[in-house]
């Protein structure tokens, strides 16, 4: 009886303050990530693209990915941190990044894309189910995301950024003769393998911190 008091109690505590700014941000950002998948799958892979719903895909993906401060500074200035808020403000997150990196693998867009996608869509996954699972716990909280995961989100929107921007269509326009796109998209691909590395080390950190404590 005293589990079933606590679980209710947990899913009661989550439902608080569901319509504060800071949530409402975050739902219209889950709903810019539908609206940017849907844009991109239509483009199409580079090469045989849509160049006008790639380059709206792109805004669209970087307003979305931009955003993803509003929400918590509004949770925190307004004094509103809900459990709810720390649940989906990286749910959000994790939509964006991981429908990036699916779409972005099935186009074929970075070297060994399938195998960096699957390594990021297991750690997500599993944290994410992971958070469900302490929320169940009797005395359950969400444990907002760590310094690691703050900074590995930060090293993807750059780097999935600079893949969803079409700047191969520019390569002839924007000087001539010089292999400039060999070094944006390398550069790309280093701080994408950078946001691998944090994005492993923060799910360590994550397991860590929430079968660490007694």
């Amino acid at each position: 009886m005293s589990e079933s008091n606590d679980s209710e109690n947990v899913r009661h505590s989550l439902l608080e303050g569901w319509n504060t700014p800071a949530n409402l941000v975050t739902f219209a950002r889950i709903i810019l990530v539908v609206v940017y998948i849907a844009l991109t799958v239509l483009a199409g892979p580079e090469g045989h693209a849509d160049l006008t719903l790639r380059w709206v895909a792109a805004v669209l993906f970087i307003v979305a990915a931009s955003t993803d401060k509003i929400d918590g500074y509004l949770a925190r200035s307004r004094n509103e941190v809900t459990e709810l808020g720390k649940l989906m403000d990286p749910i959000a997150d994790k939509l964006l990044m991981c429908s990036a990196l699916i779409i972005f693998a099935a186009f074929g867009e970075f070297a060994w894309a399938w195998p960096i996608t699957i390594l990021f869509l297991i750690r997500e996954i599993g944290i994410t189910v992971m958070r469900f699972f302490v929320m169940e716990r009797p005395g359950g909280k969400v444990i907002a995301a760590a310094w690691p995961g703050k900074l590995k989100t930060v090293f993807q929107s750059v780097s999935l950024s600079m893949f969803m921007v079409p700047m191969w269509s520019l390569s002839g326009v924007i000087a001539p003769g010089v292999d400039w796109a060999t070094w944006y998209y390398g550069l790309a691909y280093v701080l994408l393998l950078v946001a691998l590395v944090l994005c492993l080390y923060s799910g360590y950190v994550y397991l860590r911190n929430t079968f660490g404590r007694r």
